[in-house]
């Protein structure tokens, strides 16, 4: 699974990298930077949270 952000629909609210510091963190202006490459099967449930918890649905967990 990977995780994408679409940039448009992202308002920088910050959630995700509350919910997933692992693999989220926040640039100056509070726009997520997701590191780079799957998401470890571990963190998948996690990463689910994550992308539900995002107020305008800008975070996306799909399939590699």
């Amino acid at each position: 699974m990977r995780l994408t952000v679409d940039p448009i629909g992202c308002r920088a609210h910050g959630l995700c990298a509350d919910l997933l510091p692992e693999r989220i963190r926040l640039d100056e202006w509070g726009y997520p930077i997701m590191a780079s490459g799957p998401v470890p099967a571990e963190l998948v449930a996690e990463a689910r949270r994550a992308a539900a918890a995002c107020p305008v649905l800008a975070l996306r967990l799909r399939p590699s």
